[in-house]
């Protein structure tokens, strides 16, 4: 029997929602397993939501930069030691600067934008150094994510000062007015934050898992089996809907048309959404509500 730890159970309380006691006895029930100990909450209808634990303990910002043609977009997280440093104007304005690098010399990677020169004799790298040099907190370049558009084009939308970044691709022309789409296209990804594009990316194992979850919720309840199979048809297409980009309403849709519908009559060829730290909830279950309702409003 794995030891129960007080640590483990506030991972669990804080990931689920759960009642300190309900995360004890899943965990116990599950040999201290996290993952396992999340299904047991919400099959039983424990758990609130299942939220992801931040790995990262990092703040910095998200910068972003599209090409003039509108064919090429990035997004770079680029990470302080605290928020204070990441609001100082020197921190943005390189900030800025790597994702124009970026786009420039069509970096696609952390180490090739390291070793790209940001001046005649200088790297990116040593400048990073030298910056730290200078404000005396450690700095890093995290991640960077292209999106380079094909047969259509690209659009950008940063929020909260930068702490969200997303790229859309859509197909179609990059006129005034599809650009305009597309960027309220990904203001509604930085508020809704889609797991995936369309049905074609649930994988059968993500769609199976959802399923068991849903189907022993309904056993509970004392659903006769020949109805459960019938409900959770409803329950998958649901599933669609809260997950998938293209089948949720549109965050200001006022009459329940799909992203998809708004996008009409180009189609969302791809997305890609940054947050600073990853999955770290700085203000743990409200942050999405928080970024939906400011962009509703």
């Amino acid at each position: 029997m794995a030891e129960i730890t007080a640590g483990l159970v506030k991972e669990l309380r804080e990931r689920t929602g759960a009642g300190m006691m309900d995360c004890k006895k899943a965990l116990m029930e599950n040999n201290g397993d996290m993952e396992k100990a999340i299904d047991y909450l919400r099959e039983k209808g424990i758990a609130k939501a299942v939220k992801k634990a931040g790995r990262i303990a990092a703040e910095g910002l998200i910068f972003d930069a599209v090409s003039a043609d509108n064919k090429r977009a990035v997004l770079i997280e680029f990470n302080s030691e605290t928020d204070f440093v990441a609001k100082n104007v020197e921190f943005k304005d390189f900030g800025k600067k790597l994702a124009e690098i970026a786009i420039a010399n069509n970096v696609k990677t952390v180490e090739a934008l390291n070793e790209t020169e940001i001046e005649p004799g200088k790297t990116v790298a040593q400048a990073v150094t030298d910056l730290i040099a200078k404000i005396g907190e450690n700095m890093n370049i995290r991640r960077i994510h292209e999106t380079e558009s094909k047969d259509g084009f690209v659009a950008t939308y940063s929020h909260l000062g930068g702490k969200l970044g997303v790229i859309v691709e859509l197909t179609g022309e990059a006129t005034e007015a599809n650009i305009a789409k597309a960027r309220d296209i990904a203001m509604h990804v930085a508020a809704m934050d889609p797991k995936y594009l369309n049905e074609t990316q649930v994988t059968t194992a993500d769609l199976e898992h959802e399923k068991e979850i849903a189907r022993k919720q309904l056993e509970a309840e004392g659903k006769p089996a020949q109805i459960i199979e019938k409900i959770l048809v409803g329950k998958m297409n649901k599933f669609y809907e809260e997950n998938c980009l293209v089948d949720q309403i549109y965050v200001r849709a006022e009459n329940k048309e799909t992203v998809a519908q708004f996008a009409a009559p180009s189609t969302v060829v791809s997305f890609a959404r940054y947050k600073v730290g990853d999955g770290i909830e700085k203000k743990e279950e409200n942050f999405a509500e928080e970024v939906a309702a400011q962009i509703r409003g």
